[in-house]
């Protein structure tokens, strides 16, 4: 299990989890930053049997997963603009802070993150940072999303913050019967929180406009995964190959279907493997920038 992890940067507090602590981190290990999706909290990389940070320890990777604002502990948000852009911009600097209080060595940084975090991510990196990069892995995020969906969101009620009913939550963030164990989704509820409506309309309008622009100009290489179950984005083939298609500016790019998974890759039965691979890909891209 993880500890408390909190950092303030700019005035703004940060809350979130870590494994730093006793960690005995391995020769040339990036510090990965972890960014979780709507309606979850940092917690998400961290439940019991599905936890990437624990995953992450036993291979000595320092991981550092962050409340983004409006979660938690981190202090609120609020823009007139794109609210996954103004996320990035506060977490892009809020890192360069962490990195340089948490890097102890290490090559660099690798983005890490899911649903809307993703896209929080990959903006991040398209703004590319002063602190030094060395890749991207998301999960989650594709190319469009089905027609009802952005009604669905916007018929929700005109309050800032959201809570999804579990049944509705657990419907399309899970794949179908036998993609998952008996444990889930139950196991997976401490992680789930309230969401700004904000979030919710703009992943599925503002970001789905600007989601060419933001991958085109990603300077890192890049490792995704979507579930072949995702019921929050249309996906198939197709889609994954436009997606890939988008990291014209990535020297590498690694990007395909997690067979047997819904939306959370993590919570289901691939879910070790998927984390397995993203830890690989975060290693070997430490592991050239030292080249």
């Amino acid at each position: 299990m993880s500890t408390p992890f909190t950092h303030t940067h700019a005035g703004r507090a940060y809350s979130g989890r870590s494994n730093l602590e006793g960690l005995e981190r391995a020769a040339g290990a990036p510090l990965v930053i972890a960014l979780h999706g709507g309606t979850y909290t940092s917690e998400y990389f961290d439940i019991p049997g599905y936890s990437l940070l624990d995953r992450a320890a036993d291979e000595g990777v320092p991981v550092i997963g962050l409340d983004r604002p409006n979660y938690v502990g981190s202090d609120p948000l609020e823009t007139d603009d794109s609210i996954i852009l103004a996320n990035a911009e506060l977490l892009g600097e809020a890192i360069g802070s962490i990195w340089e209080q948490y890097g102890d060595g290490a090559p660099g940084v690798v983005l890490l993150g899911h649903s809307i975090g993703g896209a929080v991510a990959t903006a991040i990196a398209a703004s590319k940072p002063s602190w030094p990069l060395l890749g991207l892995a998301t999960s989650g995020c594709l190319v469009r999303v089905p027609q009802e969906s952005r009604g669905a969101w916007e018929s929700l009620p005109p309050i800032p913050m959201i809570d999804l009913p579990v049944p509705m939550k657990d419907q399309v963030m899970f794949g179908p019967a036998g993609t998952f164990g008996a444990d889930m989704p139950a196991a997976s509820h401490p992680s789930n929180t309230l969401v700004p409506k904000v979030e919710l309309l703009d992943i599925t309008g503002g970001w789905i406009e600007r989601r060419a622009e933001m991958c085109a100009a990603v300077e890192v290489p890049v490792h995704h995964r979507q579930g072949e179950f995702d019921a929050l984005w249309v996906t198939d083939e197709g889609e994954v190959d436009q997606y890939r298609a988008g990291f014209t500016s990535a020297p590498s790019v690694d990007i395909d279907l997690q067979r047997g998974s819904g939306h959370c890759i993590d919570f289901h039965s691939p879910g070790a493997d998927f984390q397995r691979s993203q830890l690989e890909f975060a290693r070997e891209v430490a592991k050239a920038a030292v080249a």
